[in-house]
């Protein structure tokens, strides 16, 4: 029996101004290596964004994508720290360790939603999230994994949602 390396997530990218939180699970290969969340070519998470928040994300550089999620008061991060896994599903995750979310939640006073990407990130997110929940709204996402094969047009109908706490930046008026 081989022994499954602990994989070990990224560093959550939040602004104090956020309005809206997105969780995954754990990043997979892809993006652990590349150290960029939702890395791996075929994840439609930057798509399904997009298209919710009117933006071509899946098209910028990740710094650009970065920056736009900071103007859109969105969050993001994944609901656990580390685990043994092999590969990148979900359902290989094994003695998995949760990342501190909810003293996340108490840094971000503007936070309105949180929304959780996948079956795995809301089964584990509600838990860590309940005790401080309060008035949040809590979304649950079809995963934007390519290894969920619901159809792209359901995922972008589910993920539209997100609209609703993503407006446009406020344009100063002199």
């Amino acid at each position: 029996m081989s022994l499954e390396k602990v994989k070990r997530g990224l560093p959550p990218i939040a602004h104090r101004d956020a309005r809206l939180l997105i969780l995954g699970s754990l990043p997979g290969d892809a993006s652990l290596a590349a150290r960029r969340y939702y890395a791996h070519p075929t994840n439609q998470f930057w798509r399904l964004l997009g298209v919710a928040i009117g933006e071509p994300l899946a098209d910028l550089a990740y710094d650009e994508r970065l920056a736009r999620l900071a103007a859109r008061a969105i969050a993001l991060w994944d609901v656990i720290a580390s685990a043994s896994r092999r590969g990148s599903l979900d359902q290989a995750i094994r003695g998995a360790g949760a990342n501190a979310v909810e003293q996340l939640l108490q840094d971000l006073p503007g936070l309105q939603a949180i929304a959780f990407n996948g079956a795995t990130a809301a089964a584990i997110g509600r838990r860590l999230v309940a005790p401080v929940a309060g008035e949040l709204v809590l979304l649950d996402l079809p995963s934007s994994s390519a290894a969920n094969t619901r159809p792209f047009a359901e995922k972008v109908q589910a993920w539209a949602r997100l609209a609703d706490w993503c407006a446009p930046p406020q344009i100063a008026r002199p």
